[in-house]
């Protein structure tokens, strides 16, 4: 992924973390969104006075900070990401792509009741903080331009100091029912009617940036819903072109979608969008089915309880998760090792160079979760599958999962 948001080699380059906790303004902040913006095409709605921007955030700090903490407080539980039993090929995933959100996402497909959409938002717990403008609708990076909307460049080109907040990283689910209006961003209906004025209400895709978008049962979305992600998830920006509005803002986030094979196959396009693929079974074990009925009757019979006995274990993830992202820059993988994972991907005639570049940022994370700083064979071994599953061209006369072919050809190319 190219940037943080958008899969690999598919748009500009971006920050070097998607969860940037760092404090410090870069020198030459201002010089730098005047370049980014000499980048991007001109467009009329960045001009001040061609259109308002809803305002959706809260317009002070302290505002903004109770607003999240009472939300926090008002929120369904959530169950526990340590909780969850087995699946661990999910999980993995799930925590490589929050350690570089540049690997892409991860597409989760298995069998209807297998906790798929319970253990994505379960991840909500595990995400860090990430420093954002107050009052801006699209989470902006008070220190990258890469990621900061319209009227925050403006802001920042002309000297202002940015009033900025400590806020949790978002996770934005996306109905099957949405309106495309609804996800791009439209027309401020009453703001036209009151003030007389063309103002713009940002969409679920502005709430997204540098955040997560969650898609259950994303092989049923819409088709031209699955042109807007696809659009959005290659050039990380959203374009939003209606009723006299032009504007155009970042949206830069991790595209996690899951479904069931049964329901229908994802178009292609959209498939190669997602960074890793996961396959999810159905627990055979007899113990262990017994043993995740109780935990769920736990959960249910007091979810306050239940997660506060877990709450030692989640601390101790989320450290990791934070040790990791921290040291995931001084991770190296050896030059014959890329050769080898780049021969796999020729000799499975992989489309494109996106396998080889997710699975060299798969094999440092998880790397960097185990704590070391050099990818081994075994690193490579363990996120390959993930990497180039769904990349693989389909072969309807072919019986064997795609998954056992590229963990044939693993080791083949690595033996």
């Amino acid at each position: 992924m190219a940037s943080a948001f958008s899969p690999a080699t598919a748009a500009p380059a971006a920050s070097p973390a998607l969860f940037s906790a760092s404090t410090s303004r870069p020198l030459s902040l201002t010089a730098a969104a005047a370049a980014v913006s000499a980048r991007i095409p001109s467009r009329r709605g960045f001009r001040r006075g061609r259109f308002t921007v809803c305002n959706v955030a809260a317009p002070s700090a302290t505002q903004q900070e109770a607003k999240a903490a009472g939300a926090k407080e008002s929120q369904r539980p959530v169950y526990p990401f340590a909780a969850i039993v087995g699946q661990d090929e999910m999980k993995l995933c799930l925590l490589l792509n929050v350690i570089d959100p540049k690997i892409g996402g991860v597409m989760i497909m298995g069998d209807r009741g297998t906790g798929k959409s319970t253990t994505v938002r379960s991840l909500v717990d595990l995400l860090p903080d990430i420093r954002v403008v107050v009052g801006d609708p699209f989470n902006s990076d008070p220190d990258d331009p890469e990621v900061m909307g319209p009227e925050v460049r403006e802001r920042v080109l002309e000297g202002e100091k940015l009033p900025v907040v400590t806020a949790k990283i978002t996770m934005v689910d996306l109905p099957l029912g949405a309106t495309e209006d609804r996800v791009c961003g439209t027309i401020d209906i009453e703001k036209a009617l009151t003030d007389g004025v063309k103002a713009f209400e940002p969409g679920l895709l502005a709430k997204a940036n540098r955040g997560i978008l969650y898609v259950d049962e994303v092989n049923l979305l819409d088709d031209h819903l699955v042109d807007v992600l696809l659009d959005s998830a290659a050039s990380g920006w959203n374009t939003v072109e209606r009723e006299g509005i032009s504007i155009s803002h970042p949206a830069r986030f991790i595209l996690i979608g899951s479904g069931n094979p049964e329901e229908g196959e994802l178009r292609p396009q959209l498939l190669d969008r997602f960074g890793m693929h996961a396959q999810v079974g159905t627990v055979r074990d007899a113990e262990l089915r017994v043993k995740i009925v109780e935990e769920r009757a736990r959960f249910d019979r007091d979810p306050k309880a239940f997660r506060e006995s877990y709450l030692e274990e989640q601390d101790k993830l989320q450290q990791q998760i934070s040790s990791a992202r921290s040291n995931l820059g001084a991770v190296q993988i050896d030059h014959d090792l890329r050769v080898k994972i780049s021969k796999v991907c020729a000799e499975l005639n992989v489309d494109g160079l996106r396998g080889d570049i997710v699975t060299n940022r798969a094999a440092k994370a998880l790397a960097a979760l185990k704590g070391r700083d050099t990818v081994t064979v075994e690193d490579i071994a363990t996120v390959i599958p993930n990497c180039l599953r769904h990349r693989l061209r389909k072969d309807p006369l072919e019986s064997i999962d795609s998954g056992l072919l590229v963990v044939e050809k693993f080791y083949e190319v690595f033996t």
